[in-house]
């Protein structure tokens, strides 16, 4: 489960065979990996719209399990771009900074022979993007290593159905990286990122604007495919 589809890019071209099935979700398909099948589903940013995510696909296909991937912020400064992330504890906002730590879901690390560089760590999960070094510092004090905004609503359903659940991360930005961008205003009624927002900001700033989103672009393909790479080799 991720965000947005070009997190699955890597995965997808690593795939045996891809199709198509029926969904209401933004993005759904099956895929074959070492001849198993996988579910792949991505239908925007944020806890709600990942949990609504689970809830279709459980309603069509048996699960076995729930893998939140994609992209994540690095807080840790050691963290650096395309880094592979697995998170053996996924915390909340509120449960990071609460006077009792509470940890949404430990997690198995895969083992593979060709897999040796990932880090592991906290992950933080909160709905909204971290755009500033400052945050990012302010956030870095809860102890997480790591940020993003689905992986504490799949665990949330990874538990309810008492099925293992994963979190696989690969980093785009750095601690010491802001974006002058907010992409939390890019994000429509639904929470789902507006690509005609984002346009028509670096149209207004293309001094600004423009090069950054063609430095994430290029930088989210190769931590794609970073990703991918890690995915199809790990042992879950």
């Amino acid at each position: 489960m991720a965000a947005e589809s070009r997190e699955f890019d890597g995965v997808l071209r690593k795939a045996e065979r891809v199709a198509k099935f029926d969904s209401s979700l933004r993005f759904a398909r099956m895929a074959w990996l070492k001849g198993e099948p996988i579910v792949l589903v991505a239908d925007g940013p944020g806890p709600q719209l990942a949990g609504r995510a689970a809830e279709a696909v459980r309603k069509f296909k048996e699960l076995r399990g729930l893998i939140s991937t994609g992209f994540c912020g690095g807080l840790n400064p050691e963290l650096e771009a395309c880094d592979i992330f697995v998170a053996t504890e996924v915390v909340t906002l509120a449960s990071a900074r609460g006077s009792v730590r509470s940890v949404a879901h430990a997690l198995s690390v895969p083992r593979s022979h060709s897999c040796e560089r990932y880090k592991i760590g906290k992950l933080l999960s909160i709905d909204h993007v971290v755009s500033s070094v400052a945050e990012k510092a302010d956030l870095r004090l809860t102890g997480a290593d790591a940020v993003e905004m689905e992986a504490a609503a799949v665990a949330a359903k990874a538990t309810e159905w008492n099925i293992p659940f994963y979190c696989v991360r690969v980093v785009t930005d750095t601690a010491a990286e802001s974006f002058s961008l907010d992409f939390n205003r890019m994000r429509d009624s639904n929470g789902r990122f507006s690509r005609t927002r984002i346009l028509v900001s670096a149209l207004l700033r293309p001094s600004s604007v423009l090069p950054e989103l063609l430095k994430l672009n290029k930088r989210s393909k190769d931590a794609s495919q970073a990703l991918g790479d890690f995915l199809v080799d790990a042992s879950f």
